[in-house]
């Protein structure tokens, strides 16, 4: 009997698919296998830049309250000693505007376009160096200031920071925005800033200039005595060291 040869037909389930879209198939298949692990190692990148930026945070707070420490037992051997222990020069200090624009002689007035006093109630971090000071007895008269706390600085920040991206007045949500602008300068977090202006490190330039100009309110309950006698004889303008911090939280 002769053999038969079985030819098998092809069913409707067994199309022939063209080559471009088997190779586009395979491309969307590694490209969702690729976004996946992307996805998985920028969630491990996020939980290890989380611990780094508490671990930062840690060490701020224990260096904040050692200096504190350390500055109560100078002052207590001081007085057991029967002498005056004298404080550090501060380092940072926090200037607000209080005058306008009228009666301002031209080198003041181009003194407070330096320190980005614009407006009324405009704040600013100043970095205290012999050529600051200077600048600021000369405006003495349109401003107050004094040092801020770590506290302070903290608040302002939280509160009332905004962010100078090209020329734009965004505000501090997260700390990816302080992330991608100072990052280069090891500074990522909100922690960061405040720890770097606090202690006036070396790329406060960078950090101040990347804060917009504060805008603080009147300050609650009104000025105290006359807005523009010097703090000494009971009005609001001048150097009044660590009362600023009063000043700032009536203010913020």
């Amino acid at each position: 009997m002769p053999a038969t040869v079985k030819t098998s037909v092809p069913s409707a389930n067994d199309v022939l698919m063209p080559e471009t879209l088997l190779k586009k198939r395979r491309g969307d298949t590694k490209a969702r296998e690729q976004k996946a692990a992307d996805r998985v190692e920028a969630k491990r990148a996020q939980k290890n830049k989380r611990r780094v930026i508490f671990k930062r945070a840690e060490q701020y707070v224990k260096e904040n309250q050692a200096r504190e420490r350390e500055e109560i037992r100078l002052r207590r051997a001081a007085k057991a000693s029967g002498d005056f222990y004298v404080p550090a020069q501060p380092k940072v200090a926090f200037v607000i505007r209080l005058r306008g624009i009228n009666n301002i002689a031209p080198k003041p007035r181009k003194i407070l376009q330096l320190l980005r006093l614009i407006q009324i109630n405009n704040g600013v971090f100043v970095k205290l160096t012999k050529a600051t000071q200077q600048m600021l007895q000369l405006v003495e008269p349109y401003v107050t200031y004094g040092e801020p706390t770590v506290a302070s600085i903290r608040n302002l920040i939280y509160k009332r920071g905004y962010a100078k991206v090209n020329r734009q007045r965004l505000p501090i949500t997260s700390n990816t925005l302080i992330e991608e602008h100072l990052g280069k300068y090891g500074i990522i977090s909100v922690e960061d800033l405040v720890h770097e202006i606090a202690t006036a490190g070396p790329n406060f330039k960078y950090a101040n200039q990347f804060l917009w100009s504060f805008k603080l309110s009147n300050p609650n309950g009104g000025f105290k005595g006359k807005k523009f006698t010097h703090y000494i004889e009971g009005g609001n303008t001048g150097n009044r060291e660590g009362d600023i911090n009063r000043m700032v939280k009536l203010m913020n």
